[in-house]
């Protein structure tokens, strides 16, 4: 119970230092990332009637356990025009470094950079991976973890999944809010 309090206080701190502003059940405003060549993308121009908002990393062991479900998120969801957004919002890996990440593990998606973190930022986002799901109407539907367990073999409940089943089926999500894990995002040092 301590533990839980503790955790609890950590989320509710670290969304206040991070002024969070897209919480689940709220509307996403429109922002910009970058391409891995540094030009400024419109998230308006990406996002489709249903578009998975995935914060990732290349050097993190858990996201790196996640690539092949992502990819298979990716290959049986696009066609049916879920739209797949992923994020690097780590300040220690460099668009070079993220270009070549994605290339040699073959990703159907395109990885944007977060220069500043200011995206991650906004949705509160802690670590990698970490999902957000955004509806017709721009409103967060699901945050959490894709699955729950690193390990494939153990998984119970594929959180991500089971709230796409549902979006697209047109009923409403039946557990919005998972817990996500994995390593943290390296953000860039606030000036005080």
């Amino acid at each position: 119970m301590k533990r839980m309090l503790l955790l609890g206080i950590a989320v509710f701190a670290a969304s206040a230092l991070y002024g969070q502003e897209f919480k689940l059940g709220s509307a996403v405003t429109d922002f910009s990332l970058q391409d891995l060549s540094g030009n400024q993308v419109a998230f308006s121009g990406l996002k489709g009637d249903l578009t998975v908002l995935m914060f990732v990393a290349t050097q993190c062991p858990v996201s790196n356990a996640y690539n092949e479900r992502m990819k298979e998120l990716y290959n049986d969801y696009s066609p049916r025009g879920v739209k797949f957004v992923a994020v690097n919002a780590n300040n220690t890996e460099p668009a070079a470094e993220v270009a070549a990440h994605a290339a040699k593990h073959g990703f159907g998606f395109t990885v944007y950079k977060d220069e500043g973190n200011q995206v991650a930022d906004r949705f509160g986002a802690q670590v990698t991976p970490e999902v957000f799901l955004i509806g017709r109407t721009g409103t967060i539907l699901y945050h959490g973890s894709i699955d729950d367990s690193q390990n494939a073999a153990n998984i119970t409940s594929k959180g991500l999944r089971l709230a796409l089943d549902s979006t697209l089926a047109g009923q409403a999500v039946a557990k919005a809010q998972t817990k996500a894990f994995g390593c943290t995002i390296k953000r860039v040092k606030r000036v005080s």
